[in-house]
């Protein structure tokens, strides 16, 4: 019972940190469940560690997001014209009109890259309010126990957070200026179906939604694999045994 009480605690401490990775810690943490750990630790050194993992990779994920090319150097995350006005782009490509699609695709993807940033503060405001049985449940739970938690307590903030970001961002880059035109470039085009989809709201939910499959490859790698610890606490809360 002690064992898991110290685990629980793991997750309800207030930190912050600038570490490179929490992935191995949840797998330390659950050492601590499985009666692996040893030293005497306060449950406040115990919940600082976990807690400074968590913060860690979710600015991990976050800073990779944000960077160059964050966004539209990666496949899987990289946002594309919105589903609606796919047929806009196919329709444009073949009147040799690509250029102008991969300038806005280009800029879509620049304005993710800056708005991620506003990201970290929202996952930290919802690590802070971990009860224990949030905290026990990610330890015990499946690989993306984290993220599936992050999801459920930040997703309503991260939106309201990201919208008005998103606009600046996406006016900053051009993409807004780049997609009225090419929405008025193809909407002159005779027998064709208007489109005017909301740019908004499609570049704000797809950024959010590659934003959490970074953090969930994050959290997986956490879990599977060993990681340096590089600040005092995480030596002395998950040092090498």
């Amino acid at each position: 019972m002690r064992k898991l009480l110290l685990a629980g605690a793991l997750m309800i401490s207030v930190s912050s940190c600038q570490s490179q990775n929490f992935g191995n810690i949840l797998k330390q943490a659950n050492d601590v469940l499985g009666g692996t750990s040893s030293g005497a630790l306060t449950t406040e050194e115990i919940g600082r560690g976990l807690k400074e993992a968590l913060t860690v990779g979710i600015k991990n994920s976050s800073s990779q997001a944000s960077a160059l090319d964050g966004f539209l150097g990666n496949q899987t995350i990289k946002l594309l014209f919105p589903p609606e006005a796919q047929k806009v782009e196919q329709k444009l490509r073949s009147i040799g009109l690509g250029n102008e699609c991969d300038k806005f695709i280009t800029s879509l993807n620049r304005g993710a890259e800056q708005a991620t940033e506003k990201a970290v503060p929202i996952f930290v405001d919802a690590i802070t309010k971990m009860t224990i049985q949030d905290a026990l449940g990610i330890l015990q739970g499946d690989k993306d126990a984290a993220t599936n938690y992050l999801k459920r307590t930040s997703s309503i903030a991260l939106t309201n957070a990201f919208a008005p970001v998103m606009q600046e961002a996406i006016n900053s880059t051009g993409a807004t200026k780049l997609y009225g035109d090419i929405a008025n470039t193809y909407n002159s085009i005779p027998f064709t179906q208007k489109v005017n989809p909301d740019l908004q709201q499609y570049a704000t939910q797809k950024a959010i939604d590659g934003l959490f499959i970074l953090v969930a490859q994050e959290e997986q790698k956490i879990r599977d694999n060993p990681a340096a610890r590089v600040s005092d606490i995480l030596k002395r809360v998950f040092g090498a045994k």
